[in-house]
């Protein structure tokens, strides 16, 4: 009952929006229907008044007839500056009555100085007229198009702290090839935790179309993903990419380039090199690596936690068997080797952080779970946080593993 009753409410509140609504339109329109009638009434009386005094006076001798077609001329010069002044801001019209009383004083400083002189008197009145309709006619355009720059402009003071805010939220970074064949950065950039304009060398994407072009099958397919990556992140629209012709780094190679590239602009480098990170660390570059990114993002593991993973292969050393975590962290469990294949219980013994990542060391715990259903079942998906033999997040950790041995 009660959901109806505010469903009901919702819906008559909508209900008088609406109809409201033309209400409020109906009566803007008439009440600007109103004004510009209002408006041509009051040009009317212009040029009517203006007609009117040019044939009483009739100005410089002119005839009734004449004297009616330059009020008549002088009246509609008044109408099209009065609807230019309409579409001109209020620091566009303040302006202009400023640059016109200046230009008004300068004129007059002119014709003091004209005076003095032993001109004729039709050059000294031309020359008091000219400058007053020139000097006149400077400070009236030039007030109002200065006008709007005045130190006090509410919109130029609001566009001048929006430009010193996209400058200083202004933080390009500029992206490697490892981290584009990576891929994560385009879920980075997708979940929003990545701002400011990314910048792509033309010599990085140089460097992807040889990779996807190479005969190789495998180095072909990390090109492609790359650029496909790269487009995936030039699709959102909450970030700016720009691909950077830089002719001054026409020669060397890439990850140099990348650092001098860096070093001019003041751009970061995010890659997942670590050579490249360690080399722009030293020349003082800020670096954000995505690999340093997920090792601070993965779940902390203490010693003495137990844990329940699948083992998938033999370790390096006697009776180690090894087993990955979700997120790709190898496990080295003592005493596991015969249990491959297998969901065992262990406990933590010790964590240590590698360059490459982080490695959890743990012990064989008593229960383990060796039943043809459970072995069924951690061949099929793992359980509580084990890899499977098909996991890409244990490829890769595998293959960090052999690259750190060797």
């Amino acid at each position: 009952m009660g959901r109806t009753k505010r469903e009901v409410a919702h819906f008559s509140a909508a209900s008088s929006a609406e109809t409201s609504a033309p209400k409020q339109s109906n009566s803007k329109s008439k009440a600007d229907t109103g004004g510009v009638a209002w408006t041509w009434i009051g040009r009317a009386c212009l040029i009517i008044s203006i007609v009117a005094l040019a044939v009483v006076w009739q100005p410089f001798g002119l005839s009734k007839g004449l004297a009616a077609s330059a009020g008549f001329g002088a009246a509609l010069l008044l109408m099209a500056a009065e609807i230019r002044s309409r579409r001109a801001g209020i620091w566009d019209v303040i302006g202009a009555a400023a640059g016109s009383i200046l230009g008004i004083f300068a004129a007059a400083l002119v014709t003091l100085v004209v005076s003095r002189t032993a001109e004729p008197e039709p050059t000294k009145t031309f020359l008091e007229y000219t400058s007053l309709v020139g000097f006149g006619y400077l400070g009236l355009f030039l007030g109002a198009f200065k006008g709007r720059e005045l130190p006090w402009n509410e919109t130029v003071v609001a566009q001048s702290e929006a430009r010193n805010g996209m400058q200083n939220d202004s933080d390009p970074k500029l992206l490697d090839t490892s981290v584009l064949i990576d891929g994560r950065i385009a879920d980075i950039c997708e979940a929003q935790f990545l701002d400011g304009p990314l910048h792509v060398p033309r010599f990085v994407l140089h460097e992807l179309q040889q990779i996807a072009d190479s005969p190789d099958a495998l180095r072909r397919q990390r090109g492609r993903r790359g650029l496909e990556v790269l487009q995936r992140i030039q699709k959102m629209p909450q970030l700016k990419v720009l691909v950077l012709e830089d002719d001054e780094a026409s020669e060397g190679e890439v990850d140099r380039k990348l650092v001098e590239l860096a070093k001019r602009s003041g751009a970061k480098i995010i890659t997942n090199d670590f050579n490249l990170n360690k080399v722009a660390s030293v020349q003082g570059i800020a670096v954000l690596n995505v690999n340093q990114l997920a090792n601070a993002l993965r779940p902390a593991v203490l010693p003495g936690e137990p844990m329940r993973v699948f083992i998938l292969r033999e370790g390096k050393e006697a009776n180690q068997g090894v087993a990955y975590l979700e997120d790709g962290t190898m496990v080295v469990v003592d005493g596991a080797r015969r249990f491959l294949n297998k969901n065992v219980d262990v406990t933590v013994t010790s964590v240590h952080q590698t360059p490459a990542g982080k490695m959890i060391f743990g012990r064989m715990e008593d229960r383990t779970d060796s039943s043809p259903m459970s072995k069924q079942a951690a061949a099929g998906r793992g359980e509580n946080g084990g890899r499977t033999a098909e996991s890409p997040a244990a490829d890769r950790a595998t293959k960090r593993e052999d690259h750190e041995t060797s």
